[in-house]
C-alpha cells in the first residue's frame, strides 16, 4: 500500500491511518516529497524541486522501493487531493494495480463556489506569488496550508489549478511525458459533500483525465458518520476513523 500525500502535508500526518491500515494487514509506506518534511535538504529557499517532479520522480521511486522491499509486481496506491492526481506522470504506472483518490479533483478556481472560489484566487494568483517574491519560497504555513513550499512547487501549483486539467496544462510546456491515455488501473474517488475543492465539477475535471481508467465516485456526507464536517484534508484524522472503512472497501473493489 501506497500513501501518496497532499500539497504541504507531511507524512506524518497519515500515520495513524497508516498504522490502522497495517493492523489491518497491509504493508504500508508513505513518504515526504523532496522539498516537504524529513525529505527537506538544506534552505527551502535553495530547493529547486517542482511539483511535476513530485509526481515523475517521488512517486516513481517510492512505488518501485516498496515492490522491491515486499516482493510484489503491483501495489495499491492511495492519494490524497495531488497525492491522487499525478498518476498520469508515472512511467511506471503499470505497477499501480488500484487508486483510491480521497479528495483528488483538479482544484480548478472556477469548479469551486462562489466564495471559495475568490479566496482561492487570491490566495494562488496574489499571496503564493508575493511571497515566493518576498522570500524566495512561499510561506504556506503561515495561513494555514500545511508546511511551507518551495517556490516552483508553489507556481506550477498556482499555474495548473489556474484552468481546467490541472497537470493536462503542464503537457508539452514543462512536461514531456504523458500516460494519461495509457493508465488504465481502476480509480476510486472518494470525497466530501462539504470539500469545496474537490467539488463534483473538479472531480469530473480529473477523472476525465484518465479515459481509459475504470472510475467510481464515493461521495461522503459528514452526517451520516456523525461528523459536523470532513471537508478536504480532515478524512484522514483519527477523529474521522468512522470514514476509514469506505476507504479500505474501496481497494477491495472487484
Amino acid at each position: 500500500m501506497l500513501i501518496c500525500p497532499a500539497t504541504a502535508v507531511p507524512q506524518t500526518f497519515y500515520f495513524k491511518f497508516c498504522a490502522w491500515l497495517a493492523s489491518q494487514g497491509y504493508d504500508v509506506l508513505v513518504f515526504d516529497y523532496r522539498g516537504i518534511g524529513q525529505s527537506l535538504e538544506g534552505d527551502l529557499r535553495d530547493c529547486e524541486v517542482s511539483l511535476q517532479q513530485w509526481g515523475e520522480l517521488d512517486q516513481v521511486a517510492a512505488l518501485d522501493w516498496l515492490l522491491e522491499k515486499t516482493g510484489h509486481p503491483q501495489a495499491l496506491m492511495i492519494g490524497h487531493s495531488a497525492g491522487g492526481q499525478m498518476m498520469g506522470l508515472l512511467p511506471n504506472h503499470r505497477k499501480i494495480a488500484r487508486v483510491v483518490s480521497v479528495a483528488g479533483s483538479t482544484g480548478y478556481f472556477g469548479g469551486m463556489p462562489a466564495p471559495k472560489r475568490l479566496i482561492a484566487t487570491l490566495v494562488m494568483k496574489a499571496y503564493l506569488p508575493i511571497s515566493v517574491h518576498l522570500f524566495r519560497y512561499a510561506r504556506t504555513k503561515s495561513i494555514g496550508l500545511g508546511e511551507d513550499l518551495p517556490r516552483r512547487v508553489a507556481l506550477q501549483w498556482r499555474d495548473w489549478c489556474n484552468r481546467p486539467g490541472y497537470v493536462l496544462n503542464g503537457i508539452g510546456n514543462t512536461i514531456d511525458q504523458d500516460y494519461h491515455a495509457e493508465f488504465r488501473a481502476p480509480i476510486t474517488l472518494v470525497h466530501a459533500l462539504d470539500d469545496w475543492i474537490a467539488t463534483p465539477a473538479n472531480v469530473t475535471d480529473l477523472l476525465r483525465l484518465y479515459p481509459n481508467a475504470q472510475s467510481e465516485v464515493i461521495r461522503l456526507d459528514p452526517k451520516a458518520f456523525g461528523y459536523k464536517t470532513i471537508g478536504h484534508i480532515d478524512m484522514f484524522r483519527s477523529s474521522r476513523h468512522k470514514v476509514w472503512p469506505i476507504i479500505q472497501q474501496a481497494l477491495q473493489a472487484a
